[in-house]
């Protein structure tokens, strides 16, 4: 992949300590992640994923080694990365607009300014008709386009989605991954993307990096050539490499961790 690199992952290492219990989540791991482009993660479950992705948000703290966006050093949490998690994380009391609008009221922007973000972003995601609605009132798939908005109106240089569609029905799931395509085409966000699914991973990413059972490192990362909509017979070669080898972490993190 070319283009600029905009986070570069230097020697990453994630302890976890609790009582006399010791466990290294990541170890070592190096891997760039270029502007604009759609990064997808797969390896096997309990593998680390997550923590990097919160090392990543500015939620974790490595325990060595570092994490640069644009350069300077990850340290905390910041408006320059927008996140969205499996749960959806919605405002109940709050509609679909007031949601969307909620990190741009932390920002401190104008009431006017605020709404008409708020509805270009409701335009973005195709829920337009339910702005004044609640989450109560909405499918899963709707909740998930909310909280997708909610983290793009703060205009983040990175979009964090940690198994974002991993609680959805099949049908609705793949309504999802062609959505958060044409919303990726049209904004051009760089988005990291954490999935246990190598055949969701192969139709959105242009690269997918495939971890190591715990401690994470980088096994291989691979680049998909293809362009959008892609079809599934073309695709076949790469998931079946990509299959294996994560057949092969997956065996060696039941033998190390029974």
């Amino acid at each position: 992949m070319g283009g600029n690199t905009i986070i570069s992952i230097q020697n990453l290492t994630k302890i976890f300590e609790k009582g006399n219990r010791r466990v290294v989540a990541i170890q070592n791991l190096n891997m760039d992640i270029s502007e604009n482009e759609f990064f997808c993660i797969v390896g096997p479950s309990g593998c680390g994923k997550t923590t990097l992705l919160r090392i990543i948000a500015g939620l974790e703290k490595p325990t060595s080694g570092k994490v640069l966006l644009d350069g300077e050093e990850i340290r905390s949490p910041g408006i320059d990365r927008g996140m969205v998690f499996q749960e959806f994380a919605l405002f109940p009391w709050r509609s679909v607009k007031k949601n969307i609008e909620f990190g741009l009221e932390i920002k401190g922007l104008p009431e006017e300014k605020r709404s008409d973000l708020a509805k270009d972003y409701v335009n973005l995601v195709n829920l337009r008709g339910f702005e004044h609605s609640h989450p109560r009132e909405l499918s899963s798939g709707m909740k998930q386009r909310v909280a997708i908005a909610r983290a793009l109106a703060n205009n983040p240089r990175v979009l964090l989605m940690d198994e974002p569609f991993g609680s959805l029905d099949a049908q609705t799931r793949d309504i999802m991954r062609k959505e958060l395509l044409r919303i990726w085409e049209k904004t051009q966000k760089t988005i990291v993307f954490i999935t246990h699914s190598v055949d969701e991973a192969i139709f959105l990413a242009d690269r997918i990096a495939l971890l190591t059972s715990r401690p994470c490192s980088l096994k291989r990362i691979f680049e998909v050539k293809l362009p959008h909509p892609r079809d599934s017979t073309k695709l076949y070669r790469i998931r079946s490499v990509i299959l294996n080898e994560l057949e092969v972490e997956v065996e060696r993190s039941l033998q190390i961790y029974p």
